[in-house]
């Protein structure tokens, strides 16, 4: 509205009594500070007497939509000699006790001795003034254990210093190829595969070997290509192998395998030694 700060008492008790049960709601919060002091100040609300003040505070009300508490605020801020504005926000924030320097040498004893636990760290800082005489870590000298760490996570310490930690390798062993440890225990099985070259554009075969090394008993096989349908077959015949009365040999029988040339079927021949 328009003049609504230059309204006469009369005309103010006019208005409130005409507009009892309905309310206003200020939009811009910066003109809705100035138009209470514009207010305040053109009814001189600091010469006028105790009735005429509550009729100017329910007009304040009405107009901004401010609550008793907050219009009593703003008039005690305007009786001050203030002018009636909106402050901006102030966030609470502890004083730094550490500044950006504190950060860049904590980042140099890191980097010299590798980033340690925070006790250990504690101590280096500590020795490094007391027993040293190093002037510049006189703050650090000071430091808690747990703010070591939340310097750690600062900007100007990431800056400064920038750690890579390698992937942990995982405890199970999965796909990890080593030696059998049989114990002198037979039904251990070593198995090497390993595919022919090609001839003529036709794909090599795969060939299987498996080798008992306590029994001394050795097993080939082969199949055209690696899938279910070709390596089930071909692995319960091995295993079949394995299980047979003569597969059960000393330890000083040994089995002579002849690989052939391609085309050429497989021979097994069994040596007994005396």
């Amino acid at each position: 509205m328009e003049g609504a700060e230059r309204l006469s008492l009369e005309q103010i008790r006019a208005f409130l009594d005409a507009s009892d049960g309905v309310g206003f709601e200020a939009k811009n919060r910066k003109e809705l500070y100035e138009w209470v002091n514009g207010t305040l100040r053109e009814q001189g609300y600091d010469r006028l007497g105790r009735r005429s003040r509550g009729l100017v505070r329910r007009y304040v009300a009405k107009m901004t939509g401010l609550s008793r508490a907050q219009v009593t605020r703003l008039i005690g801020q305007y009786l001050d000699g203030e002018q009636v504005r909106a402050r901006g926000y102030r966030r609470h924030r502890f004083a730094s006790r550490y500044t950006p320097a504190d950060s860049e040498l904590l980042a140099l004893v890191d980097e010299a001795h590798g980033v340690l636990s925070g006790p250990a760290t504690q101590k280096i800082l500590q020795r490094e003034f007391y027993d040293f005489g190093e002037a510049r870590y006189q703050r650090l000298a000071r430091i808690s254990v747990a703010h070591i760490y939340n310097l750690r996570r600062s900007r100007v310490y990431r800056q400064c210093r920038i750690s890579y930690q390698p992937t942990k390798p995982t405890p199970v062993s999965i796909g990890e190829r080593r030696a059998r440890q049989p114990e002198g225990r037979p039904g251990y099985l070593r198995v090497d595969t390993v595919q022919q070259s090609d001839l003529d554009g036709i794909k090599g075969v795969y060939h299987i070997n498996a080798v008992d090394e306590v029994r001394q008993w050795q097993v080939l096989g082969a199949a055209p290509q690696i899938g279910e349908a070709w390596l089930i077959p071909v692995l319960e015949a091995m295993l079949k192998q394995f299980s047979l009365p003569h597969s059960r040999l000393s330890f000083r029988q040994r089995q002579r395998v002849h690989q052939p040339h391609a085309g050429q079927s497989a021979q097994q021949t069994v040596d007994r030694a005396d």
